[in-house]
């Protein structure tokens, strides 16, 4: 696995550190007026979910970890876990649903998703970042009211409660980003 120096670290990459897979969640270089000048980095746990913050000096050597990233077909929940099925090889895998996190909701029947791999071990999934909802309730649609910066609440066939524009009437389908939970467009 390739080394690289402290000051390499960006948010994202996965690093092998004491024993463990580690997430870069966040990254602060930091150039005090004494001294040498440092990375900050907040990292999370990919396969228990603790953090923890390390200091990373430039001359220090960190292993950075690639991880495979695979298409995976969303079956079925059974007990808390997803089940998901490999769409080249038909090979299927259970995966816990608070893998997900808040975008649990997202994940619709036959959604293809990417489950990241390190070896054979699955330690991360990602829902697409645009996923087309309907809107089950919401306040009627006002005639002659213009999409000048007024959002109104819906509720989508989720659950989910996101704010849309006033011309976005119920049983409408829309697009939702599912990163930021926000309205982007009709569908």
């Amino acid at each position: 696995m390739p080394k690289i120096n402290g000051n390499e670290i960006r948010p994202g990459y996965v690093l092998e550190h004491n024993g463990g897979l580690w997430g870069a969640v966040k990254v602060d270089h930091v150039k005090p007026g004494k001294g040498g000048a440092f990375a900050q980095v907040e990292m999370k746990n990919l396969r228990n979910g603790s953090k923890l913050n390390e200091r990373f000096r430039s001359a220090d050597k960190v292993e950075r970890v690639r991880l495979e990233q695979k298409d995976q077909q969303f079956l079925y929940e059974t007990d808390g876990m997803l089940v998901f099925m490999d769409t080249e090889t038909y090979d299927q895998i259970e995966l816990p649903a608070d893998l997900l996190g808040d975008r649990r909701p997202f994940l619709q029947d036959g959604m293809t998703i990417v489950v990241e791999f390190y070896e054979r071990e699955a330690l991360n999934a990602t829902v697409p970042q645009k996923v087309q909802c309907k809107i089950v309730e919401t306040e009627p649609v006002v005639k002659g009211q213009t999409a000048a910066n007024s959002f109104k609440p819906a509720i989508l066939d989720n659950g989910v409660k996101v704010m849309v524009p006033p011309f976005v009437g119920q049983d409408e389908k829309i697009i939702v980003n599912t990163e930021t939970f926000e309205y982007v467009e009709r569908a």
